[in-house]
């Protein structure tokens, strides 16, 4: 069994990486979080011109029709470089939800516009601080109405439509699709840990909804877009260490690059590892999301944990082979960490991912 990618999706790797380098730069990242543009359209259309957008989605919905597995290169690629799109929650989340879980007309109202880049979504599960899992959900939906407030709600400000999570009159959790575009749904911008990516309170306020079709569970769309958020936490450490490693030869102490030095290299050899576990986890939950395979809700709360926590590492080692300066708002590394952070609780954090795997290893030994 081969875990790899394909030639096809290695091609794409490289292609994307090249593209987006040459797109996205921190100092082009700076300029725009002066301006408060922090969702670059120009460049999503690109990425729709290029058929990202659409990656998954069928072509009879103006899709390529690939599949989780390409979602899950470009993701990587995007968290590389902290590209300022929303492409892990939009695509991976929002649009596969509508793939695989939405009814004929859902899909047919929304896929088109996603694939084109003319719709930009948005995911909404948090109540505000604390830990976000499916017991601390208070927004309701009753008779085509969603009401309730959400918070933080990321890329909500340019977002057309929102995949909400609500309880329904049962006291189910339910997932709801809302067009941001009405009087009912009021979007007030937020500050948040990460200073390059938008966050806003929603508040819905007898909003029209729409109960997302066909036989599903918040705890299913999770496991997809954890499987592709994991990529891009893996993206972003390596990033890290590469910009490490790059520091670490070009900074001198006494005469010598600190590189050379036995503690850094502890460092770096503990960043290759932990990236290294990571991906091998990724890997194989990307092989169980393509295959939907049984095992996709332990690989993904694996992979999900794995990717949390070798980001995280990374960053944090990154900040501290370059010393003092790593800390300052001019030094590339510091925008990683701050979304390590932001992605590591997106989904919940990892108490409730520990839980999801231990109830996944738990129900795949009772079988």
């Amino acid at each position: 069994m081969n875990f790899d990618f394909s030639e096809e999706q290695h091609s794409l790797r490289e292609s994307a990486r090249r593209f987006l380098s040459d797109r996205v730069s921190f100092k082009g990242l700076r300029k725009a979080h002066d301006e408060g543009r922090l969702f670059d359209r120009e460049l999503w259309r690109d990425m729709a011109g290029l058929g990202w957008l659409g990656t998954a989605i069928p072509t009879s919905f103006g899709g390529v029709g690939l599949g989780g597995l390409e979602l899950c290169v470009i993701a990587e690629e995007v968290g590389r470089v902290l590209a300022p799109v929303p492409f892990t929650r939009a695509i991976g989340l929002v649009a596969e939800a509508l793939r695989r879980y939405g009814s004929d007309a859902q899909q047919l109202r929304w896929l088109p516009g996603i694939a084109a880049g003319d719709i930009v979504p948005c995911f909404a599960l948090a109540e505000g601080p604390g830990v976000t899992e499916p017991a601390q959900i208070k927004a309701t939906f009753s008779d085509g109405r969603i009401s309730g407030v959400k918070l933080p709600v990321v890329d909500a400000n340019h977002a057309d439509v929102a995949l909400v999570a609500c309880r329904d009159n049962a006291g189910q959790v339910a997932l709801c699709i809302v067009d941001m575009h009405q009087a009912a749904v009021q979007v007030q911008s937020v500050k948040g840990l990460d200073p390059f990516r938008d966050q806003a309170k929603v508040v819905f306020d007898s909003a029209s909804a729409e109960r997302l079709g066909g036989a599903t569970t918040l705890s299913s769309i999770l496991d997809v877009a954890a499987v592709t958020m994991a990529f891009e936490q893996i993206g972003g450490a390596e990033a890290c260490l590469e910009m490490a490693k790059s520091y670490a030869l070009e900074r001198h102490v006494f005469a010598r690059p600190i590189g050379s030095f036995q503690a850094i290299k502890h460092r770096l050899a503990d960043m290759v590892i932990k990236i290294e576990l990571a991906r091998s986890n990724a890997y194989y939950a990307g092989w169980a999301l393509a295959n939907d395979a049984a095992s996709l809700p332990a690989a993904a709360a694996t992979a999900r944990l794995a990717a949390s926590e070798c980001f995280e590492f990374a960053a944090r080692e990154n900040l501290q082979i370059h010393g003092g300066i790593g800390y300052t708002w001019e030094a590339d590394c510091h925008p990683y960490y701050t979304r390590s952070r932001s992605l590591a609780v997106a989904l919940g954090d990892n108490l409730v991912w520990g839980d999801r795997l231990l109830s996944a290893m738990e129900n795949d030994l009772a079988e």
